[in-house]
């Protein structure tokens, strides 16, 4: 009995590996063309490392017209949670890194290189354990769970490396007339990988963001079939990325390790290894100690916080880019209106130690973004968030008409406001314009400097009867708020008074913050003249009148 006797008696209805070589042929891509992937396991919610992970590989996959796929890697299912698939693939779909080919939402699959589901691929597993078995280069081990257990006792207790390997690795020298009687007679068993490595060798490997790295080589047995005939992590990949002819497999730096291991399984197996990127964790600054953004301790750790609060999508995309390449930041500066998928990414200029994640400089990422949205656009994705989250704001958008003139305010000019970072900031932003909201709150008047109700009251009386007008166009509207300072004894000109304090009483823009407090409550708000336009002559004298008895 040989090695091939000993795989057809073990798996005897796998097929040849011939047949998923010809299933799955080299694509048809143009030279130079990257594919990859992002392969999470369906175990919990989607975490922003993933989508940072996603993000990388679809660009660089992209920028070559490459393929970007998405594989659940499911073969510990003792772990995995509900809807879990689902709930990667609408991330992906969410954050706008869909992939080209893989798992959808719906739990089906898009592209010809599939299963890429690993549980669906069972039969492909074993086909290429039973090949390596063949080959001489992996056996069926019968050590019980209770004998793994007391060899690590003893290698803890001669302090010596713990794993199955060398002379730990007992099953490695059973002859293959022993491993079938075994079989034959019904003893469990699993399947391990004979590792041909010795610990005091050393490999060199180039990884594309770590650079030149040293390790030992890997001498471990590892398990490759599991007891339920499913494949473990190390061993599924590894085919998988063969017939997905994966390039460049980009994934944490966890992983950095075990490249001696998935190098030597890709050498023994005869496959060529793809080329490894690994990317540091997106850390945090605590307390001013950096640590890894943790799903436990922050809520932006979790890929469904951003929806929740509303921040789009576009700006989380627009922000990762930032801290994966240094040179974003002044590539943005110089196109500010470009689509950053014309940035050039290189994952050679990744941070090696992590980059830092911060939600103030987010925010004002997406303040930004939304600014160059137009009215509709705001409109219609506050409307969308509303109707899941804030019931309150969804009515006040009812009137659709009404709500493009508030979002049209200081939008769509060289410098539209940039007053909102997020769809749950929406309703605080725009309440003021609505009358219910307005007059249902007490507002606390806050003129700043000028403070005497005489003062304040013949401001907002002369205003309205003697100098607004809703025909006016802005300058002319702003040159009559300067006619009413000058008139009142303020001074027309911020300039004028700062020359020459003493002379008046205050300034134009001391007057215009009383328009504002008395319009709006507040002492800072996007543009007077466009708010009066909406709101019109009857409205602004109404808010006037409530001010002045107030």
């Amino acid at each position: 009995m040989d090695y091939k006797d000993l795989a057809d008696l073990i798996f005897p209805n796998a097929k040849d590996i011939s047949y998923y070589e010809e299933k799955y042929p080299e694509r048809n891509l143009k030279e130079g063309a990257i594919v990859t992937r992002i392969a999470p396991s369906p175990t919990g919610v989607m975490h922003m490392g993933g989508i940072y992970q996603a993000l990388i590989a679809k660009t660089v996959a992209r920028q070559t017209d490459g393929v970007f796929f998405l594989r659940i890697e499911d073969t510990d299912q003792k772990r995995e949670v509900e809807n879990g698939t689902a709930g990667i693939a609408t991330a992906c779909e969410t954050f706008g890194v869909e992939p080209d080919e893989g798992r959808t939402a719906d739990d089906k699959d898009k592209g010809n290189y599939g299963p890429y589901k690993q549980s669906l691929r069972k039969d492909i597993y074993q086909a290429y354990a039973k090949y390596m078995i063949a080959q001489g280069k992996a056996y069926p081990c019968f050590c019980t769970s209770e004998e793994i257990e007391e060899m690590r006792t003893k290698q803890e207790n001669a302090k010596v490396r713990p794993g199955y390997y060398g002379v730990w690795a007992k099953c490695r020298t059973i002859s293959v007339e022993e491993a079938a009687e075994k079989i034959k007679a019904g003893e469990k068993f699993i399947v391990r990988f004979k590792s041909p490595g010795r610990e005091d060798r050393k490999i060199k490997h180039h990884d594309i963001i770590k650079g030149n790295v040293t390790f030992p080589e890997n001498d471990q047995d590892i398990v490759i079939i599991k007891a339920d005939g499913l494949p473990t992590y190390h061993f599924a990949h590894i085919v998988d990325d063969h017939l997905m002819r994966t390039t460049h497999v980009i994934r944490a730096d966890e992983w950095l390790s075990s490249v001696p291991l998935h190098l030597q399984l890709f050498y023994e197996i005869g496959f060529k290894a793809p080329k490894y990127a690994h990317i540091a964790p997106i850390m945090k600054n605590d307390n001013g100690n950096k640590r890894k953004l943790s799903k436990r301790k922050d809520p932006e750790a979790a890929a469904s916080y951003y929806d929740e609060v509303g921040i789009p999508e576009l700006a989380v995309r627009e922000y990762l880019l930032n801290i994966a390449n240094s040179s974003f930041e002044n590539w943005r500066r110089a196109n500010k209106d470009a689509d950053i998928e014309e940035f050039d990414f290189k994952l050679n200029k990744m941070s090696v130690s992590g980059a830092l994640f911060d939600m103030v400089k987010l925010q004002d990422v997406s303040k930004i973004v939304i600014s160059k949205y137009t009215a509709e656009e705001v409109y219609q994705k506050s409307l969308e968030w509303a109707k899941k989250y804030d019931k309150e704001l969804g009515e006040m958008l009812a009137d659709k008409e009404y709500a493009l003139k508030v979002f049209g305010i200081e939008r769509g000019n060289k410098k539209p406001r940039k007053d909102i970072a997020k769809w749950s900031d929406v309703k605080e932003n725009i309440d003021y314009m609505y009358d219910d909201k307005f007059y249902g709150t007490k507002q606390e008047y806050n003129y700043q400097v000028i403070n005497e109700k005489t003062d304040i009251d013949e401001i907002l009386t002369k205003y309205i009867e003697n100098y607004y007008d809703d025909n006016d166009d802005k300058q002319t509207w702003f040159d009559k708020i300067k006619d009413l300072a000058g008139s009142l004894g303020y001074a027309r000109e911020v300039k004028e008074f700062k020359a020459n304090p003493d002379a008046y009483k205050a300034h134009v823009g001391d007057v215009s913050t009383v328009l504002r407090v008395a319009l709006t409550g507040r002492t800072n708000t996007p543009d007077m003249y466009e708010i009066m336009q909406v709101l019109g002559k009857d409205r602004i004298a109404r808010r006037f009148e409530i001010a002045m008895n107030a």
